[in-house]
Formats: structure tokens, C-alpha cells, sequence
């Protein structure tokens, strides 16, 4: 599942600037936000860079496996001022008795190259680059599962703030109400002014209320639109999807299910695996730096010049020559190179050992974080429920006997306050048991709920 995530995730950024689609929309799905994201995060834009830089690698290394061929030409023109009498100059393979004081020499040549078998290195160094972009392609999907995490996070807080900024809106109208209220009773005199100030105290501390709730709120919109990469000054808000008990109550899977299928799709579970692999085969090719190398050359070769009465076609043909030849490398003393390459190696792979023991704790850990988050949050959502019931009962008795002025401002206070709380308790609980239920289920099979 994580290769087909990771082909859709890779066709996804290649396409870059293809579709703002949701830039010019004012209200932002979850599918909206990851998609977007998926397309202009940058992060996971360079990660699609570190991608690309692998396989360009892998093609070099594959290609070093093929025999090299270059052409070569050399001219060059001498002036000898003061030459021998009777001297001689070999030009080319051939020895001129005529020396001239200016003459020219002109080299032509295609020589080819070969490295037979060098203890497999170079196959091994085709394997090796072909896991590293496997890594990197890993480290991508890495990239985009931790993006969607922090998505799905900023927009169950907002959607919770949206909600927090409701009640506190709902809370400052009944103070509001409660104020004009004391107001009339302190004109017919059943209420004393004192009382009324802590009437109107309430209602300025629930006006304060809205403003924090508001400001909580447009910090996870920026902090979302951070994330997205949106630089746009155009009002951002989300869509508030539907959000039932049910949702909030369904069955929690168990955290042992969960583990068994994220250590078989996680990309991070992978890429340290992978990486073990890769140290298998470093250790290869360190190895082999303790074998010999045989390799082939061949070569075609001609040669002209000034001291040559000939022409430049006749030369060309009577001082072409061709020739090959196998060489055999073989190491002796390498100054520790080879030894040191092999523990190094041997090490590395103890170390990604251990990086996929400590990445399988660390999931394990937040698996189970997740789970026991959604657990507690039930659990507090079930008992927020009754609590808020209860508090909208009694406050709404109490506004009712405030009216009648058979409560006093202060218990009318409490009331309201424990509603708040209770409704405030119940909403976080609500939408957080809902966020780590989705949580579990995107650790377990690898989508994230839209």
C-alpha cells in the first residue's frame, strides 16, 4: 500500500502548479487542506528534489557498468630556432632526419575502457542506489504522513475553537441579558448597585472570553495556512463537517491491531529497514576492496606532421595503429583503507539496527498514546454530556429565579460558570475522542479520514 501511496504521492508534486484549486475557495475541506498540501508543502517538495538527485545517481552508477569510450587530438606547433645539424626527431613512431625550425604535430586517437570484475562493486553500487531511492522515495511518504498528522491536528482545533467562540458568544448574550436585567432591578430598587457591578463585570470578563476564543482560533488558522504554504492575504476558513455521538463513541480498535499494521505500512518502519539493507550491501562492497580488478583497454591511434613530406590522408593511413590489453590490479597494502571500510560498515548496520528497534518504540509509544487519548476522551465526553445537561438545567432554573429575583447575582454567576465548563469540557472532549479515533485508523491502514 505504501509503494501505490508513494507513486500517488510522487505524481502528486511532480505536477506542481497544476491546480490552486483550493486557493480560491473560502471555505477548506480536510481533503482540501491534504491535497493541497501534498502539492505545495515545501518540505515535502524538496523531498521530491532529494528523490529525483537518487535516481540520477542510480542511472550513473548502472551506466559505469558499460565500457567507456573517448576520442581524443592533440596539435601542436614547435619552434626550434637553433637546430642541430644532422639532428633527429621522432614524430609519432617514426624518426624524422629532416628537422625544420617550425614544425607542427598532430595525435589523433579513440581509446575504450572496460572494468571486467572489480569484486562486484560496482553491481553491489547499482543495488546500493537503487535502495537509496528507495529511501528517499520513503522519506517523501514519511514527509507527507507527518504533514497530514499536523493537518488533521489544526483542524480539529479549529473546528473545537469555531465551537469554543459559539458558546462564549452564547454565554456573553445571556450576561449581557442578566445585565440589562439588573439594570431594570436597580431602578425599582431590588437590587443594589454593587450587585450590578458584578453583573456588568461578568459580562465585560465574557466579552474578553470571546476575544481569546477568537484569537485562539485565527492562531490555528495561521498556523494551518503555514503548513499549506499559503501566503494569501484572502480570508481562510474551514468547513465544519458533520460531527455526531456516534462518531465520538465508536469502538476504539486495540493497540496491538494497530501496531501489526503500521509496522507492515509506516514509511518510516521501511526506510529504517531499508537501511539495514543498505548497510548489507556497504559492507559488500567494502569487502572487495580486498580483491583484485581486471580490466580491459583498446585503442585506435594515428599520428601526422610538418617533417613529413607525405600528405595528411597518407600519413594518417601509414601511422594508424591499433592495440588492447588486460590489466590486473591486485592489492596488497592499502594503509588500513580496506579493514577500516569493513568495520565501519559493520557498524553502520549495529546503528540502523538500533534506529529500527528505537522507531518501532516510538511508534509503538504513540500508537498507544493515541489510544489512551481516545479512550479518556470518551470516557470524559460520556460524563460531559450528562455534566452539561445537568449545568444547562440549573442555570437555566437560576435565570428563571433571577428574573424573579429569588437568586442573587452571585449563584447566578456560578451557574453559568459551571455551564460554560461543562459545555467547553464537553466539546474538547467530543472532537479530541473523534481526532485520535481517526488517528488510530490512519496508523492502522495508512489514509486519513476526509
Amino acid at each position: 500500500m505504501i509503494k501505490r501511496n508513494a507513486k500517488i504521492l510522487m505524481s502528486a508534486l511532480l505536477l506542481l502548479g497544476g491546480s490552486n484549486m483550493a486557493l480560491q475557495a473560502k471555505q477548506w475541506t480536510l481533503g482540501d487542506c491534504v491535497n493541497y498540501a501534498l502539492a505545495n508543502n515545501i518540505s515535502l517538495r524538496k523531498s521530491v528534489v532529494n528523490y529525483q538527485s537518487a535516481q540520477e545517481t542510480l542511472l550513473q552508477s548502472k551506466s559505469a557498468l558499460l565500457p567507456s569510450l573517448s576520442a581524443s587530438t592533440s596539435q601542436n606547433v614547435t619552434y626550434n630556432p637553433w637546430p642541430e645539424r644532422g639532428s633527429y626527431m621522432i614524430a609519432g613512431d617514426k624518426v624524422q632526419t629532416n628537422v625544420d625550425k617550425t614544425y607542427y604535430n598532430g595525435s589523433y586517437g579513440i581509446n575504450a575502457s572496460w572494468t571486467v570484475w572489480n569484486g562486484n562493486r560496482n553491481h553491489n553500487q547499482v543495488k546500493l542506489d537503487q535502495l537509496s531511492v528507495d529511501e528517499a522515495r520513503l522519506d517523501s511518504a514519511t514527509t507527507a504522513n507527518s504533514i497530514q498528522e499536523q493537518i488533521a491536528q489544526l483542524f480539529v482545533q479549529i473546528l473545537y475553537s469555531k465551537d469554543a467562540v459559539a458558546v462564549n458568544k452564547a454565554t456573553l448574550e445571556a450576561s449581557k441579558a442578566n445585565e440589562a436585567r439588573g439594570k431594570e432591578f436597580v431602578k425599582v430598587g431590588s437590587m443594589s448597585k454593587a450587585d450590578l457591578a458584578q453583573l456588568t463585570a461578568q459580562r465585560a470578563q465574557d466579552e474578553y472570553a470571546v476575544v481569546q476564543a477568537e484569537s485562539s482560533l485565527r492562531e490555528y488558522k495561521r498556523q494551518l495556512k503555514q503548513l499549506l504554504q499559503i501566503t494569501s492575504e484572502e480570508e481562510f476558513d474551514v468547513t465544519v463537517p458533520t460531527t455526531t455521538d456516534a462518531m465520538a463513541l465508536a469502538a476504539v480498535p486495540s493497540v496491538s491491531s494497530v501496531y501489526e499494521s503500521a509496522l507492515a505500512n509506516r514509511p518510516e518502519i521501511q526506510r529504517a529497514a531499508t537501511a539495514i539493507k543498505a548497510s548489507d550491501l556497504q559492507l559488500k562492497i567494502a569487502k572487495a576492496g580486498k580483491m583484485p580488478t581486471v580490466s580491459l583497454s583498446a585503442g585506435l591511434n594515428s599520428n601526422t606532421t610538418s617533417m613529413s613530406n607525405n600528405n595528411w590522408g597518407t600519413q594518417l593511413k601509414n601511422n594508424f595503429a591499433f592495440g588492447g590489453g588486460v590489466t590486473l590490479s591486485v592489492p596488497l597494502f592499502d594503509n588500513r583503507q580496506t579493514k577500516t571500510a569493513v568495520n565501519r560498515a559493520i557498524l553502520e548496520r549495529q546503528s540502523n539496527e538500533l534506529d529500527l528497534r528505537d522507531k518501532q518504540t516510538t511508534l509503538y509509544s504513540t500508537i498507544e498514546n493515541y489510544w489512551l487519548q481516545a479512550v479518556n476522551n470518551q470516557a470524559q465526553y460520556r460524563s460531559a454530556k450528562v455534566s452539561t445537561e445537568s449545568a444547562q438545567t440549573s442555570y437555566n432554573l437560576l435565570q428563571e429565579q433571577f428574573k424573579q429575583n429569588l437568586k442573587n447575582v452571585i449563584e447566578l454567576m456560578n451557574g453559568k460558570n459551571a455551564l460554560l465548563k461543562a459545555q467547553q469540557a464537553e466539546l474538547q472532549a467530543k472532537y479530541l475522542a473523534i481526532l485520535n479515533q481517526d488517528m488510530l485508523k490512519f496508523y492502522q491502514n495508512g489514509t486519513l479520514k476526509q
